[in-house]
Formats: structure tokens, C-alpha cells, sequence
């Protein structure tokens, strides 16, 4: 069974709300049972994929293991390796899709890559398809390394000090974000489902949570599926001249909006499944091709993945860089720190010339317009006057929608 894609998941959806509202209605924790079925999903998830069950289960036991030992003892090589360690599972899997081959997602939405035929597009996009484990590969293991990093480095940092084996057992399986994000927070998510909630705040959440579902089912179902159908239309014959350019643009523009639609489409089926069990899962997206630079654009553009590398990788190298002084300008290790931030991205989506680039074209547009900024007098006299923040937002958008065209492959064609 695949989530969000096939109908009988939406059915037995519906029957799994049904008594979530019952406990919530009623000022019960839903916690118990929204365990129950996450297990119960993630079993449907798994029952034609056996090496992908046991690559999950190993994982579970091997992340349990580095951040209960640490949580209990707090050995002090721990702190330091725990977090390498933790991402070993990933790192291997993606090294090893990488050499051999692989028939796990290496996109951001976790989705196996599916290739057009020859008559269609000469790049490829991200659908969700029959998938199968690959050597310590299984579906969502990208965003569950990222929920490990971040309980351990937050206990490293002494904001955990405790943690019931339950509590984050629930938080790696919660089955709404499970496959693709959004990338939830441990001490939000464990507050919220360790305490009943009152009946008029969870009635509440419930009807936003089927509004936010239903607005995602009309991105995901409708809007990306009419979207993928005219931007993936293909002339019988050749063209040239003009018209190339026309197809050139059909196919870059066409694939950024159709991203947005079906990405942001899961992410709001997620967040209402989320509320429907009590939990309120982080927002992914908020209006991205309103921004008007490139970090504004990262305020709104999968909003999970930029805030935990913003908190996680930009700030903690910033952090020390500067607190060790290895630079005299506080402008240098911000534009390093953009460039490490986004490469790491890049190089968690797959280690491909198309994704490293990716990454690469964002940190440096990061860098140049933090330098561009901090520096510039031409800014600072007219940043708010709007026929400015116009041309920046028109300036910021093309490029954006050129990072898309090297993440699909369409640049580079790699």
C-alpha cells in the first residue's frame, strides 16, 4: 500500500479517523490508539517489502540504542560521534544507490524516480510508484534520520533530559508524515500527545485538519495530475526555432508548478491527518513563489527540511566559527554557512551531479545575497519601495524555477 496515492489507503483512513474523533471528542488521549495504527499502517506499508521491514526494524533498534545509552549515561565520546553514527544508515544507502544503483527515492518527497519513454520528457520526475529496499534503504528513512539527529543533538544541548521509550518510538512511526515529512519536532509532538486535549480545542484542530486534508487532496489528485498532463505533452513532430525555446519553458516552469501542487498537496494531507489524531504537524509550505529573495523563498519552500538545517547545520557552524574565531568577518562564515547548509541538502536528495548542483546553485545564491545585502547601499535605499521588491521577486523566481530545472535533470541531464 502506498500512503496519499491509492484508494485503499484513503479508506482505511477514513475508518482510522472515525475513532481518533471518538477519543478526542471525548477529552481521551488518542495517543494509544494512534500508535496502534501507525503500526497497522506501516505494516501495510511494508507487506510486499520484507528487506525494507528489516532495514526499518534495524534502524529503530540502532538509533534506540545510540540515543537511550546517551540519555541514560551521557558518555562523553557518545556526544561526540552520536550523531555521525546516526547518520551512518543514511549515508551507506545513499553511497550505495549512488555506485549501484537504486530503486528507493532519492528526491525530497522520498518518491522512486520514474523515467518518461522516450517520447516524453528528457528528464526524469518523481511519482509515487511500487518501491523496494535497497542495503539499509527503506521508504522515509531520509526524513526519520533527520527526527534521530534532532532528539540527539537537542539532548546534547540539554533541552531533553527524559525520554519514555513510547514516546519516541511514536514520534519516528507517526504514520501521517511518515514517507515524505513534514520533519516534526520531538518536544512538541511528545507534549501534545502525552496531554488530553480539552474537547473544544480538539474539535477544533479536527475540522481544520479535514480542511487542510481536502485542500490537499484537491493539489495533490487534481491540480498536479491536470498540471502533469500539460506539461508533459510532447509534440509529434520537431520543432524549431521559437518554438523550442516555448517547449524549453513548458518544461522548466511546468515542472516547478507541478512540484509545488503535488508536494504541497501531501504535506497538507499529512498536517490534517495530523490534527485529526492531535497532532499538529509543522506547515511545509507557505506561498513560495510570493517571495521576494531567495531567503524568503526558504521562509516557504519545505519549510520542515530549511528551518531543522537552519537550526541543525547553518547555526551550529556559524556558532562555532565564530565563537572560535576562525575568520574576522561575521559576513564570511554566514556565506560558508550557506553554502555547507544547502550542499548537505543537495547531497541528502542523492549523490548525483543533477541534486549536488542543486544544492551547490542555492548555497551560492544564499551567499551572494546575504553579501549583496549586507554590503550593498543600493539596497538599503530602496528595499522598500515596490517597484524593487518587484524586480526582486522576479529575479528570485526565474532562478528558482532554473534550481528546478537542475534538480529534475534537465540542465545537466545526468
Amino acid at each position: 500500500m502506498e500512503f496519499y496515492a491509492q484508494p485503499a489507503f484513503f479508506a482505511l483512513l477514513a475508518l482510522a479517523v472515525v475513532p481518533a474523533f471518538v477519543l478526542g471528542a471525548t477529552g481521551r488521549r488518542i495517543k494509544p490508539y494512534g500508535f496502534a495504527v501507525s503500526l497497522a499502517f506501516l505494516f501495510l506499508l511494508f507487506s510486499h517489502n520484507v528487506p525494507g521491514l528489516v532495514a526499518l526494524l534495524f534502524f529503530l533498534l540502532f538509533s534506540t540504542t545510540i540515543t537511550f545509552v546517551y540519555l541514560r549515561a551521557r558518555p562523553p565520546l557518545l556526544g561526540r560521534v552520536g550523531p555521525f553514527l546516526l547518520l551512518l544508515p543514511l549515508a551507506v544507502y545513499k553511497l550505495t544507490s549512488a555506485l549501484w544503483g537504486s530503486s528507493l527515492a532519492a528526491s525530497e518527497i522520498d518518491f522512486p524516480a520514474v523515467t518518461l519513454p522516450p517520447e516524453g520528457l528528457p528528464f526524469t520526475i518523481f511519482l509515487p510508484t511500487a518501491f523496494s529496499a535497497d542495503f539499509l534503504g527503506f521508504i522515509g528513512i531520509s526524513y526519520m534520520t533527520f527526527k534521530t539527529v534532532q532528539v540527539f543533538l537537542e539532548s546534547k544541548d540539554g533541552l531533553i533530559t527524559t525520554m519514555r521509550l513510547t514516546d519516541y518510538l511514536y514520534f519516528l512511526l507517526f504514520f501521517a508524515p511518515f514517507t515524505s515529512g513534514p520533519i516534526d519536532r520531538s518536544r512538541r509532538f511528545i507534549t501534545e500527545v502525552t496531554t488530553a486535549l480539552p474537547r473544544a480545542t480538539y474539535l477544533d484542530m479536527f475540522g481544520k485538519g479535514l480542511l487542510l486534508f481536502l485542500a490537499g487532496l484537491l493539489y495533490k489528485v487534481v491540480l498536479a495530475a491536470i498540471i502533469f498532463e500539460a506539461y508533459s505533452w510532447q509534440p509529434t513532430r520537431t520543432m524549431t526555432g521559437i518554438f523550442d525555446l516555448i517547449l524549453l519553458l513548458k518544461d522548466t516552469y511546468g515542472y516547478g508548478i507541478y512540484l509545488f501542487f503535488d508536494f504541497a498537496g501531501y504535506s497538507l494531507m499529512a498536517m490534517g491527518v495530523g490534527f485529526c489524531f492531535g497532532i499538529r504537524l509543522p506547515r511545509n509550505f507557505r506561498a513560495p513563489f510570493l517571495a521576494v529573495d531567495i531567503k524568503d523563498f526558504w521562509n516557504r519552500w519545505h519549510i520542515s527540511l530549511s528551518f531543522w538545517l537552519r537550526d541543525f547545520v547553518f547555526m551550529r557552524f556559524t556558532r562555532i566559527a565564530l565563537r572560535r574565531k576562525w575568520f574576522t568577518s561575521r559576513l564570511t562564515p554566514a556565506c560558508l554557512g550557506y553554502l555547507l547548509n544547502m550542499g548537505l541538502m543537495g547531497v541528502w536528495h542523492g549523490l548525483t551531479l543533477d541534486y549536488i548542483a542543486y544544492g551547490l546553485f542555492h548555497g551560492l545564491f544564499l551567499a551572494g545575497t546575504e553579501i549583496y545585502q549586507k554590503k550593498s547601499q543600493f539596497y538599503r535605499r530602496y528595499r522598500d519601495r515596490r517597484w524593487y521588491k518587484l524586480l526582486s521577486w522576479a529575479i528570485t523566481i526565474n532562478l528558482v524555477f532554473f534550481g528546478f530545472a537542475l534538480f529534475s535533470g534537465q540542465v545537466l541531464g545526468s
